[in-house]
């Protein structure tokens, strides 16, 4: 469980920092404020996991949901890019190991 723990983490704090990187490319956005705000969220729950925090794999869970949400309805397929894709899969393999997370947690 510790490695499934800390590849999650890791995820959610390269993808908290591939969020974040926007803001200092191109601030006139108007993508990039939102972005920067999920980046820190992403960040935040990915330093959670590492330090066991309360409700880490809830919210490992529930942000990349979000994450996941916004992407497609807010984004939408004529905006995709490979980058997108590329933060979909880590959504999705966050999501994967934080649910095995929660279901460990309440077997054990």
């Amino acid at each position: 469980m510790k490695a499934i723990r800390y590849l999650a983490a890791g995820l959610l704090l390269l993808t908290g920092i591939l969020h974040i990187l926007p803001m200092f490319k191109a601030p006139s956005d108007p993508n990039s404020l939102p972005m920067l705000i999920f980046g820190i969220a992403y960040f935040a729950v990915g330093i959670m996991l590492i330090m066991k925090i309360k409700f880490d794999s809830l919210l490992g869970v529930v942000i990349p949901l979000i994450g996941l949400g916004v992407g497609f309805f807010v984004v939408g397929i004529k905006n995709w890019t490979a980058m997108l894709t590329f933060l979909f899969a880590i959504d999705a393999v966050v999501i994967i190991c934080c649910l095995i997370l929660l279901l460990n947690k309440k077997k054990g």
